[in-house]
């Protein structure tokens, strides 16, 4: 389908996923729930969306390796991180590792809206 936006949500918990898969959908988008790095990667997902939002810690592949593997690749996906977590270093970390917007949980729609717009250009 021609002009569909669809953004990639990676998060290990499903509960988080589930909601965000939804939160996401409300604002015109399609979107995909993974619960790993791996799985998005693996079904391609990841390499083909407009926009990935990936929480930052997850077993095996965390959100900077995602970000690596997928800078690697070549695809240009824009990746937006987020974490539950009160590290202050982390947003540094996560902007020098080329993420267009870090969000922390719980996340405001707002800001989600804000972010999604600045990483799929609308």
């Amino acid at each position: 389908m021609s002009g569909v936006r669809t953004i990639c949500v990676i998060d290990d918990d499903p509960s988080v996923r589930k909601a965000l898969v939804g939160l996401i959908a409300s604002m015109g988008f399609e979107s995909c729930g993974y619960p790993s790095a791996e799985a998005a990667l693996d079904s391609g997902s990841a390499q083909a969306s407009a926009c990935v939002l990936t929480d930052i810690h997850m077993p095996g592949l965390d959100g900077f390796a995602l970000k690596r593997r997928l800078d690697a690749m070549g695809t240009g996906t824009p990746v937006i991180m987020m974490t539950g977590r009160d590290d202050v270093h982390l947003e540094q970390r996560a902007r020098e590792a080329g993420a267009v917007c870090f969000l922390r949980k719980p996340l405001r729609a707002h800001a989600l809206a804000t972010c999604l717009a600045r990483a799929v250009g609308t």
